[in-house]
């Protein structure tokens, strides 16, 4: 079993900053990606950014430029620093982690976190 731990979420004024963590821990042999879903009150959740394990990122195309994804391997880590926050920004973000458990296994498991508010005010 995966555990992911989320921190970094709060309250910040339009054009502020915030930066998420989330630390994954548990029975991992080898983590594929690494990634950030938001879900906004009556929307779908979606991709905010996601990092494979060979450094490839993916970020949607309302954060680019505004956000980075970023990863300490040797920590199971992963941090999505946000700039210049805007109100559409506000959202539950989840941390996503895709790994393999052990040797041998075709295709990974995916966890989720809990979940960490971001509310942007205006």
């Amino acid at each position: 079993q995966v555990q992911l731990e989320e921190s970094g979420g709060g309250l910040v004024q339009a054009g502020g900053s915030l930066r998420l963590s989330c630390a994954a821990s548990g029975t991992i042999f080898r983590i594929y990606s690494m990634g950030w879903y938001r879900q906004a009150p009556g929307k779908q959740r979606e991709l905010v950014a996601s990092m494979v394990s060979g450094g490839s990122t993916n970020y949607a195309d309302s954060v680019k430029g505004r956000f980075t994804i970023s990863r300490d391997s040797a920590k199971n880590t992963v941090h999505l620093q946000m700039n210049n926050l805007k109100p559409e920004d506000t959202a539950v973000y989840y941390c996503n982690v895709q790994c393999f458990t052990r040797p041998g296994e075709i295709l990974p498991y995916n966890y989720w976190g809990q979940g960490t508010q971001v509310t942007v005010s205006s």
